[in-house]
C-alpha cells in the first residue's frame, strides 16, 4: 500500500491507546459531528511534526475509542481520512501504522554530503564557561559534606541562602526558608501540579507555551485553558483577558513564563506584573511562574527592555502568597546540569515538601554543591554566555532576513528562541520535509493547546554561527521544495 516495504521492516513500535490519548490530548475543537474530522487533524499534526513517525504502529479501533472515549464509527472514519491522505496505512489482520505521505518524502540534496543533523528541536546552549573550576571546587566541599550524617529536604543551607539573596536583590524579600531545591524547574512545577489541582481540574497556560507543560497537565488529567501571548503586540499578554478568564473558567492553577517566553521570547512589563498579580490575589489562583531564562536579557530586540539592568521585579513580588516561583541553571550554565528550586511563602513550601516525600527525599548533593559554588559569582558564567548568545540570535536573524525575507518575527531581547510566522499555514509539513535536508525542527503547532499555529515555527539560536547559517539555508531549500497542499 503506498509503495510501503513490509510492516515487519517498517514499524517502529507500537503506541499504546492510552500514550496516544495523552499525546493528542485536547483535540476536539468542534461539535459532535466534527469529532472524526478533528481526529484526523490531530493525529496528521502529529505525524508530520514527528511526535508519530512513519512506521509506528497503531492501536485499534476499539482500543483508541475507549481510551477517548468515543465511538469506533468516529475512529473509523478518521483513520479513513488519514489513509486518503497517505498518512497512514491498513493491512487486513495487520492493523494500521502511520506513513510520511510520497509527497513529503523529499531527497537529501539539500544536504551536504557526510554532514550530520542539525538539532533545533532543543532550545538549550552548551556547556557555560566556569563550571570545571566550580566541579572542583564542589569536590572539595563534598569532603566536609560527607560528615554530615543527615541531609536538609529542602536543599543545603548555603544554595538556599544564595538563591534567596538572588530574589530579594531582585525586589522580592525572600528568606532560605522560602526555597526548596528541585530536580529542575519542570520537577517544581510537577510537584506545584500535584499538591494543588487534581483530575479534572483547569490550569490555565499560555498559547503558544511550553509544550512539556501542556504534557504535564494532561498527564495529571487536568484540563488546558489557554490565554494568547501575542508576539507582535505592544505588551504581549493581554491582562484583561486573562483575568476574564480566571473569572469566568476558575482554573486551579495558572503556568506563566513572564522572562523571554518560551517560544515567543517577550517579557511582561513591570505594569502589567503588577495588574496581573492582583488578578491573582483577587481570585485567588496560584501561579507557578517559570523564569528559566530570566538571567538572559541580551540588549538590541525590538522591545522589552535592553538587558539585566532594565528587568522588572518578579512577578511574585506582586502576589507573593499566591505565586511559586521556579528556576534552574539549564540556560544560563548547563542542561546537564539536573538541578533547579521553587521559590514561595513557607505555607506552600511545606505542602510542597510533603507532596515531595511520596516521590523522593531531596536533589543530590554533589550537584547542590556545584551550583552554590556557580551561583556564588555567578558574573564570569553570565557575562560570556550573554555575548554569546547575543551573537548567535544576530547570525540567526540575519541569516533568516537573507535566506527567507518573506518570514517575520520580532526580534527578541533575550532568552534563546526566534518565533518565525511563516506566510503559508505549512509548519508541521516544513518540519518534516527540514529532517530530509537534515536539520531536525520542532513546528509551531507544538506550542498550541489545540491543532494550529501551523503558519508559526520556532527557531532556537543555542547552536554556532556556522551551524546556525547552514540550519537555515537547508530549511529554505526544504521550504522550496514542499508540494504545495
Amino acid at each position: 500500500m503506498n509503495g510501503l516495504p513490509p510492516l515487519s521492516s517498517r514499524t517502529m513500535g507500537r503506541i499504546s491507546a492510552a500514550r496516544l490519548a495523552s499525546t493528542l490530548g485536547q483535540w476536539h475543537r468542534g461539535g459532535p459531528r466534527s469529532g472524526g474530522h478533528d481526529l484526523a487533524d490531530a493525529l496528521a499534526t502529529r505525524i508530520r511534526d514527528g511526535r508519530l513517525p512513519p512506521g509506528t504502529r497503531l492501536p485499534s479501533e476499539r482500543e483508541l475509542a475507549l481510551a477517548l472515549g468515543v465511538s469506533r464509527t468516529m475512529i473509523g472514519a478518521a483513520l479513513e481520512r488519514l489513509r486518503d491522505a497517505g498518512l497512514v496505512a491498513s493491512r487486513q489482520g495487520s492493523g494500521s501504522w502511520t506513513a510520511a505521505p510520497p509527497g513529503e518524502r523529499l531527497p537529501d540534496a539539500g544536504r551536504p554530503e557526510g554532514a550530520g543533523p542539525i538539532d533545533l528541536t532543543r532550545a538549550s546552549p552548551g556547556a557555560a564557561d566556569g563550571l570545571l573550576p566550580a566541579f572542583e571546587a564542589a569536590r572539595r566541599a563534598l569532603r566536609e559534606a560527607l560528615r554530615d550524617e543527615t541531609y536538609d529536604d529542602l536543599g543545603i543551607a548555603p544554595l538556599r541562602e544564595r538563591i534567596a539573596a538572588r530574589y530579594t536583590a531582585r525586589g522580592l524579600p525572600t528568606t532560605p526558608s522560602e526555597i526548596m531545591i528541585t530536580n529542575g524547574a519542570h520537577h517544581g512545577f510537577a510537584l506545584a501540579l500535584r499538591l494543588l489541582t487534581g483530575p479534572g481540574d483547569r490550569v490555565l497556560v499560555e498559547e503558544p507555551g511550553y509544550p512539556h507543560a501542556f504534557d504535564a497537565v494532561t498527564t495529571a488529567r487536568g484540563h488546558l485553558v489557554p490565554v494568547p501571548v501575542d508576539p507582535f503586540a505592544a505588551s504581549g499578554w493581554d491582562v484583561e483577558g486573562i483575568a476574564a478568564t480566571l473569572r469566568q473558567t476558575s482554573p486551579r492553577l495558572a503556568y506563566l513564563m513572564a522572562d523571554f517566553h518560551n517560544p515567543t521570547g517577550r517579557s511582561l512589563g513591570a505594569g502589567d506584573r503588577e495588574r496581573l498579580g492582583a488578578v491573582l490575589a483577587a481570585t485567588r489562583t496560584h501561579a507557578v511562574v517559570d523564569e528559566t531564562a530570566v538571567d538572559l536579557g541580551l540588549g538590541g530586540g525590538d522591545s522589552d527592555g535592553d538587558g539585566p539592568g532594565s528587568a522588572p521585579p518578579p512577578l511574585a513580588a506582586f502576589a507573593p502568597r499566591w505565586t511559586i516561583t521556579v528556576g534552574s541553571p539549564a540556560k544560563t550554565h548547563w542542561g546537564g546540569l539536573r538541578i533547579g528550586w521553587i521559590r514561595a511563602c513557607e505555607e506552600l513550601i511545606g505542602g510542597l515538601g510533603e507532596i515531595r516525600a511520596s516521590l523522593d527525599l531531596g536533589s543530590p548533593l554533589f550537584e547542590q554543591l556545584w551550583l552554590s559554588g556557580l551561583l556564588s559569582d555567578p558574573g564570569p558564567a553570565l557575562g560570556p554566555r550573554r555575548r554569546e548568545l547575543r551573537d548567535r540570535r544576530d547570525t540567526l536573524v540575519a541569516a533568516v532576513r537573507a535566506e527567507l525575507p518573506d518570514w517575520s518575527f520580532r526580534t527578541p531581547a533575550g532568552g534563546v528562541n526566534l518565533w518565525c510566522r511563516l506566510p503559508e499555514p505549512v509548519g508541521s509539513r516544513l518540519a518534516a520535509a527540514a529532517r530530509q535536508h537534515g536539520v531536525l525542527l520542532t513546528p509551531g503547532a507544538r506550542f498550541g493547546v489545540r491543532d494550529g499555529l501551523e503558519r508559526w515555527l520556532r527557531l532556537p539560536f543555542t547552536q554556532p554561527p556556522e551551524r546556525l547559517r547552514e540550519a537555515v539555508r537547508r530549511i529554505a531549500a526544504a521550504r522550496a521544495g514542499l508540494v504545495a497542499p
